[in-house]
């Protein structure tokens, strides 16, 4: 029953989003600034977030989806972002935490320190939450 569930989480998975925080449109139609965001499509086809292994692929390839969505986001008429980090930090834990998988959240807290993480709503696993304060 378990591999059924971690297939099905795979598969829930196939629609996190990165989304990117603002980027401006440069075409000279459009008057004043104008809003874009972001969303690119990030595929867990084939992986089964349990593993260690394939958490790691696929917390890379969000990280690369992130980056794409903050740098060119797939468009020449795009502006860059004012704050290319912050943007980055945002999309990649809005990812994280669309995937809600244990795994990609640990693999996350590797780089990121708990207060990062809440502050882009990461849901931290109960022995992470746990940890007295000093």
């Amino acid at each position: 029953m378990s591999t059924k569930l971690a297939v099905a989480g795979a598969r829930l998975v196939l629609g996190v989003a990165t989304v990117a925080g603002t980027l401006f449109a440069t075409n000279p139609a459009f008057a004043g600034d104008h809003n874009v965001t972001v969303v690119l499509h990030v595929s867990a086809k084939g992986l089964d977030l349990n593993r260690p292994a394939d958490a790691r692929t696929f917390y890379s390839r969000l990280e690369n989806a992130s980056w794409v969505a903050c740098t060119r986001g797939d468009r020449v008429d795009l502006l860059p972002v004012d704050d290319l980090k912050g943007c980055y930090e945002g999309a990649l834990g809005g990812a994280i935490r669309s995937a809600k998988a244990p795994m990609l959240t640990q693999i996350y807290l590797t780089t990121h320190t708990v207060l990062e993480a809440a502050a882009h709503g990461v849901d931290l696993p109960a022995q992470v939450a746990a940890v007295p304060r000093r």
